[in-house]
C-alpha cells in the first residue's frame, strides 16, 4: 500500500514539474522512507517545438518580370533557385499588391520577397537589380 501511495505521489510531482510548476517533494507516511526528491525543471522556454504547418515561410529570389496582371493582382517572375522554398529555377505567377504590380514593368530583373503558405505564394517587397 505505501509503494503504491509513493508512486502516486512521484508521478503528481511529475506531473507539477513538467507543466512549469515547482514541485514539492513528496512526503513519504507510515515509515521511515524519505522520498526522492523530482528530478525535472519546470522551464521549458528552450524547448523546440514542432513547426507549424500553416505558417508562412519567408523567401528571396532573384528573376525577371515576364509578366503583369493587374487585373488578377499578380506578378509572374522567371526567378533562380529558392532554397527556402525547396524549388529550382522555374518561371510562375504570384499575388502582388498594387502598389508592387503598377511599379514594374515587363523586363525589369529584380530582387523580391516572398511569403509562402502552401501552394500559394505573395510577393511582398521587390526592388530593380
Amino acid at each position: 500500500m505505501n509503494h503504491a501511495r509513493l508512486t502516486i505521489a512521484l508521478g503528481l510531482a511529475a506531473l507539477t514539474a513538467a507543466c512549469g510548476k515547482k514541485a514539492e517533494a513528496p512526503v513519504a507516511t507510515e515509515t521511515n522512507e524519505a522520498a526522492p526528491a523530482a528530478t525535472m525543471s519546470g522551464d521549458m522556454g528552450n524547448m523546440s517545438m514542432a513547426p507549424d504547418a500553416n505558417a508562412a515561410i519567408k523567401a528571396k529570389g532573384h528573376g525577371t518580370v515576364t509578366a503583369i496582371d493587374k487585373a488578377a493582382g499578380t506578378i509572374t517572375l522567371d526567378h533562380g533557385p529558392i532554397p527556402e522554398a525547396k524549388w529550382p529555377a522555374m518561371t510562375m505567377a504570384f499575388k502582388a499588391a498594387p502598389s508592387i504590380t503598377d511599379a514594374f514593368k515587363v523586363g525589369d530583373k529584380v530582387d523580391f520577397d516572398l511569403s509562402l503558405k502552401g501552394s500559394d505564394g505573395e510577393v511582398t517587397a521587390i526592388a530593380k537589380q
